[in-house]
């Protein structure tokens, strides 16, 4: 989980619980005491977070002086250029021949879905309306995949003959 997945997290737990002690952040952000500390720096340093820790209650919550002015920390804003981007590339990641890459791209794909989703629950629709034909797409065995894959991660040297069409050699 990066800093900025930990941050918004860590908003979200103080929001939801009201109180979190630091015990409950280490343990949900799966990060040190250092860590929790340098990104609740970060809040309350850059982000203007009016984050506290309350001795009584041990834990971190939000100030209440602070709380008649409502906080948010920045959204992620696209571009149309930006989501069609990503649309393409979820749409070439969900067309992928099942294989070798499969348990890598179901996290990215899961990503993707994230960064585009809206509240009222709309990705499966955008979806659905946006297609991406493919042009000139030629069928590739899985196995050659596979193989030169495999070659490559494990810093194999690979020997390729291959026909050229252009050519006829």
């Amino acid at each position: 989980m990066g800093e900025t997945e930990r941050v918004y997290k860590i908003e979200r737990l103080i929001r939801s619980r009201g109180v979190v002690p630091t015990r409950t952040l280490i343990e949900e952000l799966e990060v040190s005491v250092a860590t929790v500390r340098r990104d609740l720096a970060l809040l309350r340093d850059r982000l203007h977070s009016p984050i506290v820790y309350d001795h009584t209650r041990r834990g971190y919550r939000f100030d209440e002086s602070a709380a008649k002015t409502q906080h948010e920390l920045p959204g992620l804003w696209f571009s149309s250029r930006e989501i069609h981007g990503l649309l393409a590339f979820y749409h070439f990641l969900d067309n992928l021949e099942p294989g070798l890459l499969t348990p890598h791209i179901e996290p990215l794909k899961k990503r993707i879905e994230s960064l585009i989703e809206t509240k009222d629950g709309a990705f499966p629709e955008i979806t659905r309306r946006v297609r991406i034909l493919p042009q000139a797409a030629r069928t590739i065995a899985p196995s050659c995949f596979e193989l030169v894959a495999h070659a490559l991660l494990t810093r194999k040297r690979l020997r390729l003959r291959y026909h050229g069409r252009a050519r006829d050699a």
